[in-house]
């Protein structure tokens, strides 16, 4: 479903120059469950960058459903990137101004559908991360579990057909970190392909496959 061929990042500043990824090679199957471990600062998050169209690459390509996006428009990278991922990160990111459905709506504002639809599939995602009660709640009346299943429901407010989480459960105790990874689980089962960065090795092993970075590269 995703390709990466011989992927290099490199971030450059006025006296230093960081490589981040080498020469990746990396495969993300339709369906799967992918979990990617590194030491800090190996290139896991840039890679997630670049598989969700968050960053280009230095060199090599990038292909979703067989298509070459590498050499994409902005605007056209933008519009694949709100149709076809949903984004999970450490940190909630929710506005802490708006209730919760509205902040679950935020993705839906940049696709062509009534004020209505927005509010009828925000209803849906809560629902579906247990949370449907909590709607007109602001995010500082909810426990850290709970903002991440906002955070969560939001990612998939849109149904996309990619998730990308990048430490989900990494500021949650391991109570709620497991109730976390049990949503993530049973979207996947639903079909929703995931790719999560993680350093909990039982997280994990819950997963289809493991992918190590080290150094910037995928090793065995």
């Amino acid at each position: 479903m995703i390709k990466l061929n011989k992927v290099s990042k490199t971030y450059r500043t006025d006296k230093v120059e960081t490589l981040a990824l080498k020469d990746v090679d990396l495969h993300v199957q339709k369906g799967e469950f992918l979990a990617m471990m590194g030491p800090s600062g190996c290139g896991k998050s840039t890679l997630l960058n670049l598989i969700g169209l968050l960053d280009r690459p230095g060199q090599g390509s990038i292909e979703v459903e067989g298509l070459p996006v590498t050499r994409y428009k902005d605007s056209q990278v933008a519009r694949l990137r709100n149709q076809t991922f949903g984004f999970i990160f450490q940190s909630f990111h929710l506005i802490p101004d708006l209730r919760v459905i509205d902040n679950v709506e935020l993705p839906l504002l940049y696709r062509s559908m009534s004020a209505g639809e927005r509010r009828r599939l925000a209803r849906e995602a809560l629902e579906k991360v247990g949370l449907g009660a909590r709607m007109d709640h602001y995010p500082n009346q909810l426990s850290g579990g709970q903002q991440q299943r906002v955070a969560i429901a939001r990612a998939i407010v849109g149904r996309p057909q990619v998730l990308l989480a990048d430490e989900p459960t990494g500021n949650l105790d391991s109570k709620m970190g497991e109730e976390v990874m049990d949503i993530l689980l049973r979207l996947n089962a639903e079909g929703t392909t995931v790719v999560m960065v993680t350093h909990d090795e039982r997280e994990a092993r819950r997963t289809n496959r493991i992918v190590r970075v080290f150094d910037g590269q995928l090793v065995a």
